[in-house]
Formats: structure tokens, sequence, C-alpha cells
């Protein structure tokens, strides 16, 4: 039971809307076995354990954003927006569905937001480390921390050029 669902396939379901980590209902009932109109239905039934900054509803332009991103099949028949749940909210509906998928599923969501959490703390720790040994040491290490900046970087995503290359003349 401890590998229930694979934590990359939790990490992938992980967005940032609002300046926050949340999960939408529909990727979180389909993590718990249940169906979205009946998470959504124990949530409204408890309402009051869901303030603002635990869950929140998408308005239009997210939705449209979140469906072209993510393309068009995954949403289908949609007719209401979906909510969006923080760290917070996740740990509220282990209070609202008592299954025991539902208990197990949500500890493995807390442990990956924990996860994440920790890789982005040790990564800033990680840069810190960095300028401060390159304040300690001369120019000829410039180049040493230069690249190892670089290789911290995430990926640029490149525009690749259609057509054959070639510059036409005029």
């Amino acid at each position: 039971m401890n590998d229930l669902i694979p934590q990359q396939l939790i990490e992938s379901k992980i967005l940032l809307l609002r300046g926050k980590k949340v999960m939408l209902d529909k990727d979180l009932a389909a993590l718990y076995g249940v169906e979205t109109f009946n998470l959504n239905k124990a949530v409204k039934r408890n309402i009051d354990r869901f303030p603002e900054d635990f869950m929140f509803q998408l308005n239009t332009e997210e939705f449209k954003s979140l469906t072209f991103h993510f393309g068009i099949s995954s949403w289908g028949g949609t007719r209401k927006l979906p909510y969006a749940f923080a760290e917070n909210g996740v740990a509220m509906l282990s209070s609202v569905l008592n299954s025991r998928r539902a208990v197990q599923v949500n500890i493995q969501i807390m442990r990956t937001f924990t996860r994440i959490r920790e890789m982005l703390a040790t990564h800033k720790d990680l840069q810190k480390k960095i300028e401060d040994m390159e304040k300690k040491y001369d120019a000829q290490f410039k180049v040493v921390f230069d690249a190892i900046r670089e290789l911290m970087r995430p990926p640029e995503t490149k525009k690749r050029k259609i057509g054959f290359g070639r510059e036409r003349e005029s």
C-alpha cells in the first residue's frame, strides 16, 4: 500500500496557479478513485473547512489557459469551472473523504508536497553556497562557477524555425 500511486504521477498533477501549488478537483478525484461530482459534493457539505487559501474555483481565463496548455481532450465535457486545492486543502480532504484509499492517497500527496518543498529549499541553499564560495575565491575560478550556474539553470525552450534554414536572398 506504500506505493499506491507513483510519486511522479502525483507530481505531474501539481500545478502553479495564483502563486500557489495546487491540484485540480478532477485529478484528485481520479487519484482517490471517486467521481469529481462526488468529491465536490463532499467538499460543499463541509465548505467551512475550505477557506479560499485552501481551495478556490478557477476563473474563465485560468480555465482557458489550462485547456490550451494541456490540450482539449482532458477536460472533455466539463460544464463547471474546476476547483483547485492548495496543500492545506488537500490535507483537509482527508477529513471529508473517509475511504481507506483516500487516506492512503492523501498521505502520498502530502509526502509529495513536502518533497517538492525540500527540493526547492535545497536548490536555494546550494545556490547560496556557490555564491559564498565565489566571493571567497579569486577570479581564476569564475569559469567554474559560471559553468555550475549554467548547469543549475532550467532548460530554455527554443523556438524552432519552420522552413529550410536558409534565408531568402532578394
